[in-house]
């Protein structure tokens, strides 16, 4: 569920912004449908007058109801949108909605208000190219908001970065499936990974994965691409943060990237949408205990022999 630094905004490009108020118990719910339905970005308000709030990954966001402030493109047909998450939400979800325009420099200035380095595992930080690295001696991604997903601050990233801090990749090759910022492939290059592939069906998202790559010193061992494209034919490593209904349609695909012993870590998934995974996902590979940040869950493993 994953917006990057590596993107130039034009100061006159207006964008729309929906403001619309749920109980804080739905809103984890509600995140993954506004992305279905083509959201940018998401940030949290208290319903009133208090400042936005970006919970630390796992910290209960504290307000009984939260309003969510969502970026899409102008473009977006703001009534069939409404009228669609109505449709797909039970009727006491959503208290209020509304549209209005925002310029694309105030957004992203509110993002980088409240955007400050964060550290996954042992060694891994993600730090906004406005601030110092407090570790300077560790691994620093440099990021900053942007238009594709995937700076650290959302669980399902977090949980991926973390995966990726603790594990071996010395001499292998890792494809980041749905890239979204480019920052879970980056990763895995700067963790020690020997090649990598990411590939995202979006094309601000690879935008952002390619001049990211370049500000983090790896674009000449990433390739970038649409998973048509794609011209891994094995994946040492595969990660794929995305949504859960494309997780489930995706399985056999992915599992024919890899062989037997590689590893696969998924992300983006909802407490109530793990055991249908588990199910999907069970005939091709050896799965490990789920991780938990807050309502978020990963779930890794290893290929299993594929069936003839």
């Amino acid at each position: 569920m994953a917006h990057d630094a590596a993107w130039r905004l034009r100061p006159r490009v207006a964008w729309k912004q929906l403001s619309m108020i749920v109980r804080s118990e739905d809103a984890a719910h509600v995140e993954p449908l506004l992305f279905e339905h083509g959201a940018l970005c998401v940030a949290h308000a208290e319903v009133g007058d208090s400042p936005w709030y970006e919970a630390a990954p796992g910290e209960p966001c504290p307000w009984e109801r939260v309003r969510l402030l969502v970026l899409f493109d102008v473009g977006v047909d703001a009534e069939a949108l409404l009228a669609a998450l109505r449709s797909a939400l039970p009727s006491n979800v959503i208290d209020e909605a509304a549209f209005h325009e925002l310029l694309d420099r105030d957004w992203v200035r509110a993002w980088m208000e409240r955007f400050q380095p964060l550290r996954f595992g042992k060694r891994l930080w993600i730090c906004p190219t406005t601030l110092a690295p407090p570790e300077p001696a560790a691994v620093n991604i440099r990021l900053d908001p942007g238009h594709a997903f995937g700076t650290g601050t959302h669980e399902s990233t977090a949980l991926c970065l973390e995966w990726l801090d603790s594990a071996e990749l010395g001499g292998l090759g890792v494809l980041d499936f749905g890239c979204g910022s480019g920052v879970l492939a980056i990763a895995a290059l700067r963790l020690g990974a020997d090649e990598a592939w990411a590939c995202d069906i979006d094309p601000l998202a690879l935008d952002a994965t390619r001049s990211n790559a370049e500000l983090n010193g790896v674009r000449s061992r990433l390739w970038v691409g649409t998973p048509d494209a794609l011209p891994c034919a094995r994946a040492d490593v595969l990660i794929a943060n995305i949504l859960p209904r494309t997780l489930y349609d995706l399985a056999p695909a992915l599992a024919a990237l890899q062989q037997r012993g590689d590893r696969i870590v998924l992300s983006g998934i909802l407490e109530d949408r793990v055991a249908p995974l588990l199910e999907r996902y069970g005939d091709h590979y050896a799965l490990e205990p789920a991780a938990r940040r807050g309502d978020w869950v990963l779930l890794s493993g290893t290929r299993l022999a594929p069936t003839t």
